[in-house]
């Protein structure tokens, strides 16, 4: 895919799954501009604030004139009801769908033609484990909001969503149960997501908007009952 000209913005491009992303657009041609909360060569600073977005756009469309993409890739915290207090709870949902959803108004008028926003969900958007309220609610959130988005920008941006399950981003090789757990055979890297995040943003999925594709070696679609091909539920201690 050749994406020279193009200008993509990641969230949260600076370690993990969104360094990927960057680094792939980079290698398909593209202008990246991320933004996080990591100091380095990028635009520094926490989009839970509404004037670091706001700063933030005016910086891109400054150097570059428009976006064509906009992966909204950074990461929400986690913390379960037991600890979350309501001002926790509320910076997850500012990172995980508020920051999303007004970076795609501030981008609005400066989409090119072609335009395509990503937005990376999680497998827990639709399956959860005890004490993940903040994370979970915030990745239910932006799955939500991609279908919301892709209906009210139609005919100018595609908006699309992709849930990760396990993740490994130091591309550790898993073997064991770890790996035959999960009916691909192995546990994920960042090259699954970004491969489909260029993939969606690409001509070749221009047929394609409102989706949701989950990314996660099938897990999600295992039905696991206690006793059955060697499951076993263990609550001793």
């Amino acid at each position: 895919m050749d994406f020279k000209d193009k200008v993509a913005v990641v969230t949260g491009g600076a370690q993990g799954i969104g360094r990927c992303i960057a680094d792939e657009f980079r290698k398909a041609g593209g202008s990246v501009c991320i933004i996080d909360k990591q100091p380095g060569d990028h635009y520094v600073g926490d989009i839970s604030d509404k004037q670091v977005l706001e700063r933030f756009a005016e910086d891109v469309i400054g150097k570059y004139g428009h976006i064509d993409f906009l992966v909204n890739n950074a990461l929400p915290s986690m913390k379960g009801i037991d600890e979350c207090s309501y001002e926790e709870f509320q910076y997850a949902l500012s990172v995980g769908v508020t920051a999303p959803f007004y970076l795609a108004k501030l981008f609005k008028p400066y989409f090119a033609e072609g335009a395509a926003i990503v937005n990376i969900s999680s497998s827990r958007d639709r399956m959860s484990q005890p004490q993940t309220e903040s994370y979970t609610a915030a990745k239910g959130g932006i799955a939500a909001l991609t279908h919301a988005l892709a209906v009210s920008l139609a005919g100018k941006v595609r908006v699309n969503s992709i849930s990760p399950g396990w993740i490994d981003t130091a591309y550790t090789v898993y073997e064991g149960p770890d790996a035959v757990q999960q009916p691909a055979g192995r546990v994920g890297n960042p090259m699954d997501i970004a491969n489909m995040t260029l993939y969606l943003c690409s001509d070749k999925a221009g047929f394609i908007t409102g989706e949701n594709i989950c990314i996660d070696g099938g897990m999600t679609r295992l039905m696991i009952y206690h006793g059955d091909n060697g499951w076993s539920l263990d609550r001793r201690g």
